[in-house]
């Protein structure tokens, strides 16, 4: 599969099957995340691997738990809206139990910190298409990046002080076998030529 090809033909992926993929397929999707650019070449995203069902587990519940607690207002954005009501009825997976979750962080105040982790999790996806492994991103611990529980946790993990949540994507071998490779319509994305 070419590069354009990957590109134009990767699509979310929320249902895997349980096992996990080859080590040595996930080591070549984080390198692809390893080698995303970063503002002057800084390198500061930090890789977190789960992939540890115990740790998925608990990290579910934490994660529900906490977005139950949060009220959402009517200038809540849609998808952490749904986040918290998933929560509420209290059958929230935020990863969608998938086999592997891979988060990202990065310097705080740092002002690349969200676009170098948003090249390196594209990359990932991308890279994921190319090898017949489905992926998604995950926001869900970005948005409870202040949750002091959710820090506390993800600090056992190896979160540094220094550092913020910046995002998250899951990764396994989708539930059919393959990734659905549809590309989807564009109706959005606005393209001015000057």
């Amino acid at each position: 599969m070419d590069a354009m090809e990957a590109i134009l033909t990767r699509r979310s992926t929320r249902k895997f099957q349980t096992g996990l993929p080859a080590k040595e397929l996930i080591e070549k999707v984080i390198e692809a995340g390893r080698y995303a650019p970063s503002g002057s070449n800084s390198q500061t995203t930090h890789f977190f691997v789960i992939t540890r069902k115990e740790i998925l587990t608990q990290l579910a519940g934490l994660v529900q738990r906490e977005f139950a607690k949060m009220e959402a207002g009517p200038d809540t954005y849609i998808s952490l809206r749904n986040s918290i009501s998933a929560s509420k009825r209290g059958n929230y997976v935020f990863h969608y139990n998938a086999p592997v979750l891979i988060v990202t962080a990065n310097k705080k105040g740092y002002g690349n910190a969200i676009a170098d982790s948003a090249c390196a999790l594209e990359n990932m996806m991308i890279a994921a298409n190319a090898l017949d492994l489905g992926s998604c991103w995950i926001n869900q611990l970005h948005w409870l990046d202040e949750n002091a529980a959710v820090r506390a946790y993800i600090k056992k993990l190896g979160l540094g002080e220094d550092e913020t949540i910046t995002g998250g994507l899951i990764l396994g071998t989708p539930a059919d076998g393959m990734p659905v490779r549809d590309a989807l319509k564009r109706n959005g994305n606005p393209v001015e030529w000057v």
